[in-house]
């Protein structure tokens, strides 16, 4: 039977290495998804990953360990390539969705343009140049490209995040991770009007 996004609205992906050990359950917007819990070793990563999955509507458990005592970037690096697969697997064969989903997020002095393509093809355009180089408190900035990155590969999803103002990196961050919810949040939807399609000229995404 082929899997529809009617019945395969939810996925469970774990993934062990020598690096991290990652467990990610997914439920998609509109699938009454419980409150979210994040347990990683990184606290910044776990309060955006909370913003996610509470402004995109999704259910989200996150159970990360890594090597963080030589740096967070396999652990950031991994959280954000299993939700990324899990994320693919929730939507199954994609029938039904929306597809695309654009958000402007305004935070303070800043505003973030997040653009995506759920269409199976996957590509990061990422333009946060105010935060090259800088730390919030322990949090290397240099690794939000890198989680998005491998999101987006996994996801097999075409992700633009771009900053139009401001310039406080905390700010620049948050911003991002929530309109990228809430750019998801529109593109995981149903489209009554395209109840059992696929949303795609080909046919197959």
């Amino acid at each position: 039977m082929q899997d529809t996004v009617a019945s395969v609205r939810r996925a469970e992906v774990e993934r062990t290495t020598r690096e991290t050990q990652i467990r990610v359950a997914l439920a998609l917007p509109g699938d009454a998804p419980a409150p979210p819990k994040i347990s990683t070793p990184v606290p910044f990563l776990s309060h955006m990953l909370e913003a996610l999955a509470r402004h995109g509507a999704i259910g989200l458990e996150v159970e990360a360990s890594g090597d963080v005592e030589i740096d967070d970037h396999h652990t950031v690096e991994d959280v954000g390539l299993v939700l990324g697969q899990a994320l693919d697997q929730a939507l199954g064969d994609r029938t039904g969705i929306y597809r695309y989903g654009h958000f402007s997020l305004a935070m303070d002095e800043t505003l973030v343009d997040v653009a995506l393509d759920l269409g199976g093809r996957p590509y990061l355009v990422y333009d946060l140049p105010a935060i090259s180089g800088k730390w919030i408190g322990r949090f290397d900035c240099e690794l939000v490209r890198e989680f998005y990155q491998a999101l987006a590969v996994q996801a097999r999803m075409n992700l633009h995040v771009h900053l139009r103002a401001g310039g406080n990196a905390h700010h620049v961050v948050e911003a991002s991770f929530k309109g990228l919810a809430r750019a998801l949040r529109m593109a995981c939807g149903r489209d009554p009007a395209a109840a059992g399609v696929v949303p795609s000229t080909k046919g197959v995404i």
